[in-house]
């Protein structure tokens, strides 16, 4: 790659970027698309005029939203999907680079938007009238199959956890109570308790692994260890571009530990020296508890991930990583 001028990142990327990391903007689907949207304003304020230049400093950009959050892989492919193509051949002047970042990155938001109103036609189909039904975190996949139930005359009830130690099952509950559906919130450490009175639990996703284990916040394990027990159908509402591929090559996917003053204060911490909090921000269910994964392409069982992501993606693997991409430019 040429040397060229660092630039400076547009303040409203950099704005972007630090509300992804500090949980402001919340959930795998609002971080890609806030990703696109950060690319996209990125390429119309670039001020230079050289495109090795541009597709330099769109890299830098792509990293620096890459690494706000790991576990989410919705935000890489997200980045890729925009960014990967300046690579190829005839992408020689910065209007055709500019022109191609601004136009992926609006296509992948437009794609966003309507995958989650697929998902809604879709899951709402195995919502029952009568139907209680439990969801953890705030996922726009999962309250969307809810709500669009609700509007179709199903006489339903939602158990929505609490979800510490951010409490955006708190989020949910106010987006489900302004359509109307009759909520009830509860700390996870009841959900095996009252685990009788449900009849499906809908959950959403941050990444599905290619085995079909979906990795989701914290508690959703427990939730669907639960469910097994009493055998309650545990359904994952996801846009397909929160699969990853990496996991089709064999990476884990990492988990991300937040700070330990979410958990404790910063007073307590210091007067205690030997104290250490663990916070995982994510766990891991295995696709033995997954009745199935409901989708914009349709539901599918959670064995089938591999195959989503072979007909999307292809095998190998386009792209491994950020890093490949940015080879791929110096060649």
């Amino acid at each position: 790659m040429s040397q060229g001028v660092v630039r400076a990142f547009p303040p409203e990327v950099l704005e972007i970027a630090r509300k992804i990391r500090d949980m402001e903007i919340r959930g795998a689907g609002r971080i890609a698309k806030a990703a696109a949207e950060a690319l996209r304003i990125a390429a119309l304020k670039y001020e230079g005029e050289s495109c090795e230049e541009f597709k330099e400093y769109m890299l830098k950009v792509a990293e620096l939203l890459v690494s706000t959050r790991p576990t989410a892989v919705s935000l890489p492919n997200a980045v890729n999907y925009v960014v990967s193509q300046l690579k190829k051949p005839g992408i020689d002047s910065l209007e055709k680079a500019r022109s191609l970042v601004v136009s992926r990155a609006s296509r992948f938001i437009e794609y966003a938007d309507q995958a989650l109103s697929k998902i809604s036609e879709f899951g709402e189909k195995v919502i029952r009238d009568g139907d209680t039904i439990l969801t953890h975190c705030n996922s726009a996949a999962a309250t969307g199959i809810l709500v669009l139930a609700h509007k179709k005359g199903k006489d339903i009830t939602v158990y929505a956890t609490e979800t510490r130690p951010k409490f955006q099952g708190y989020i949910t509950a106010e987006s489900l109570l302004r359509e109307g559906v009759r909520v009830r919130i509860i700390p996870e450490s009841a959900v095996r308790s009252i685990m009788k009175r449900i009849d499906k639990v809908v959950v959403g996703a941050d990444t599905v692994a290619a085995n079909g284990a979906v990795v989701n916040k914290v508690g959703t394990s427990l939730i669907a260890l639960a469910a097994r027990e009493r055998g309650i159908d545990f359904f994952v509402a996801t846009e397909t571009f929160k699969f990853s591929p990496f996991t089709l090559i064999g990476d884990i996917v990492p988990i991300e530990f937040r700070a330990e003053t979410e958990i404790v204060d910063e007073e307590m911490l210091a007067r205690h020296p030997k104290l250490r909090v663990l916070n995982p921000a994510f766990d891991v269910t295995p696709p033995d508890f997954i009745t199935g994964i409901i989708t914009e392409i349709g539901i599918i069982p959670p064995q089938a991930a591999s195959i989503v992501i072979e007909e999307m993606y292809g095998h190998p693997v386009m792209h491994e990583s950020l890093k490949a991409v940015e080879e791929d430019f110096a060649q």
